[in-house]
């Protein structure tokens, strides 16, 4: 049986899915990217293989996505970041969707149709607001590791609006609320509200609602959220965080049955 390959190697973490002829997943791995994107890809290559119980050479294609795609020399092809997102979503809801797609150092915003086809998307690269980074910098000014800002914001007994959308002005203005007495578990959701307000600002929702990324596998009250700012259920596909890396490997399987050749 040939197997497919995809990975995406994010800003902050690098994600790998081998998938089979029948497009199920067989294996996966995640790990921190660090600054040797091809080495931190190879060892999700090794470690994916192994838990699958295949060689290298079963692999029939591989498809590279995500801002460090060009530095992962052995697979056949890239794809960018916004068709494989979309493509791994409606692979879990097979209807017209908006993507929101969070992540370390950028949001996305895709819409699909009913057949699966790109009609529009937005993504925001000119800040941290609405992304992961603006949740670290939260996470740091008060001196909490990020693995707890889920559950503390999921404590919140009053609603906290933070004025500012900038990282630098938002981290200030947290520091006045702190020496106010402000509850810290308050504060976490306020700074989660303004992640939603960040993306709420960039499109509207068109069909049914997928929320997906790392931020959103880590902090599932971003999708409650969601929910009460676009007055629909948001749909969390399974591991949300591999969407991209689906995407690249369902890219790469679709192409080898067309006998397509690799693309940029």
């Amino acid at each position: 049986m040939p197997y497919f390959c995809g990975v995406d190697i994010g800003a902050s973490a690098a994600k790998l899915v081998i998938v089979d002829e029948r497009r199920q997943v067989v294996a996966r791995s995640v790990r921190r990217s660090g600054v040797d994107y091809a080495g931190t890809a190879r060892r999700c290559l090794d470690e994916a293989l192994a838990a699958a119980g295949i060689a290298e050479t079963d692999i029939a294609r591989s498809y590279a996505t995500g801002y460090g795609r060009d530095n992962v020399p052995w697979v056949e092809g890239k794809v960018t970041e916004i068709a494989c997102h979309g493509k791994g979503a409606f692979h879990h809801v097979s209807q017209a969707i908006t993507v929101i797609d969070i992540g370390a150092q950028d949001s996305k915003v895709i819409h699909l149709d009913e057949a699966g086809r790109r009609t529009n998307f937005k993504m925001n690269r000119k800040c941290a607001a609405g992304t992961g980074a603006f949740l670290e910098e939260i996470a740091y000014r008060l001196d909490l590791p990020l693995d707890r800002l889920n559950g503390l914001a999921e404590q919140a007994t009053e609603n906290i609006s933070l004025g500012s959308f900038c990282t630098v002005f938002a981290a200030t203005e947290i520091l006045g609320l702190i020496r106010a007495g402000r509850r810290v578990e308050d504060i976490v959701k306020g700074a989660f509200r303004s992640v939603l307000k960040r993306i709420v600002e960039m499109d509207t929702v068109q069909g049914r609602l997928v929320m997906t990324g790392g931020v959103v596998a880590h902090n599932r009250l971003l999708a409650v959220l969601a929910e009460e700012y676009f007055g629909q259920q948001a749909l969390v596909p399974p591991e949300p965080q591999l969407m991209g890396a689906l995407g690249a490997a369902l890219f790469a399987l679709e192409r080898s049955e067309k006998g397509e050749h690799a693309c940029s």
